[in-house]
């Protein structure tokens, strides 16, 4: 006789994503999440300091207009071209119960964001995982076949890979009748948005987030643009899960830091060059790495297992990412932090190599 109840039978198995490790410790060097190593603009802790507490015991405002104006005013469209959630984790999920819901697959690369499968997974939708080539790069023909969708992040994750917005255009050329999603989380550490784009290609969505380049991991804040019509049919479906899905402070804050534009270049002058400082000593020590163009690195060592360097790093109280996964398992993600972080991740590879 089988244990399992008869409601079992109707439940929506998935295997969920797994995020990276959020040790309890907090006397570590964490370098396994891709957050900003540096707090959030001072505008923003203004807000956090002077808010009003009263004013939680009222719902928020479902249209969230003190952050879509600000990012409309930012990338230069209009409020109805934007769409924000709870982290861009939200805001795709939201365009993949909007637009994947045909029965043809949607496309998404091998090695890329983790949740892609997760979501189709949950969602039913058909997929198609389209390999990179031997170099980590996309390959943009494999795109032009029948699908349902396609979603791809620029530059990619885990390896960092970007490619240029012509890039782009290839594909959504030659897709006219699906959605395409550009998953920019990482666009800000040294590449060309493909939010110009959505002005001349209406099935282009392009998501970003708040959680890498403007610190705020912690608000959860992330927003799409698009065609007028893209962004109606997301809040229509939005609006049918939960109406009160960001709270003010999220609203208030995200729209300083985006007010914020010194501190948000300065902020990520500093990222760039520790970065490209990294890339030498990481080179020095006998690591290959892909040309990153975002605040992380591919990283692979000539000789010494990455798994094995991953559990060193960790006893040390340092940590960084790693996947024990086909063509990825010989390398480690590492996230770049502070100089000081990386200075002390460079010793204990050192004393580990």
């Amino acid at each position: 006789m089988s244990n399992t109840a008869a409601w079992e039978n109707a439940v929506r198995r998935v295997v969920p994503y797994t995020p990276g490790e959020q040790p309890k410790n907090q006397n570590v060097i964490k370098l396994n999440t891709n957050e900003n190593p540096f707090p959030p603009s001072p505008s923003v802790e203004k807000i956090l300091r002077e808010y009003d507490t009263s004013q939680l015991r009222k719902y928020p405002d479902t249209d969230s207009v003190v952050l879509v104006n600000e990012l409309a005013k930012r990338y230069n469209v209009d409020s109805d071209n934007v769409f924000v959630g709870v982290g861009s984790d939200d805001v795709l999920s939201m365009a993949f119960l909007t637009f994947f819901g045909s029965d043809k697959p949607i496309l998404f690369p091998d090695i890329t964001y983790s949740f892609y499968d997760v979501w189709a997974d949950l969602y039913k939708i058909p997929y198609k995982t389209l390999p990179l080539d031997d170099n980590f790069r996309i390959i943009k023909e494999d795109y032009n076949i029948p699908n349902g969708g396609i979603v791809i992040p620029n530059p990619n994750a885990p390896t960092g890979v970007y490619e240029d917005p012509s890039f782009f255009e290839e594909i959504l050329k030659a897709n006219p009748d699906s959605i395409v999603i550009v998953d920019e989380a990482y666009i800000d550490f040294g590449g060309l948005s493909c939010i110009p784009l959505t002005k001349k290609y209406p099935n282009l969505l392009v998501v970003q987030t708040f959680s890498k380049s403007r610190n705020l991991a912690g608000l959860r804040i992330g927003y799409a643009i698009g065609d007028k019509k893209l962004i109606k049919y997301m809040n229509d479906v939005k609006f049918s899960v939960n109406s009160y899905t960001m709270n003010p402070l999220s609203q208030l804050c995200g729209a300083a830091a985006v007010a914020d534009e010194e501190y948000f270049q300065k902020n990520l002058a500093e990222i760039i060059r520790v970065r490209e400082y990294s890339k030498e000593r990481l080179l020095a020590l006998g690591f290959t790495f892909t040309d990153s163009k975002s605040n992380f690195l591919f990283a692979k060592h000539n000789t010494k297992d990455a798994g094995e360097i991953f559990s060193e790093l960790k006893e040390k109280g340092i940590y960084v990412r790693y996947w024990n996964k086909a063509r990825i398992k010989d390398y480690l993600r590492i996230t770049i932090g502070t100089q000081e972080e990386m200075d002390k991740l460079f010793s204990a590879l050192e004393a580990i190599l």
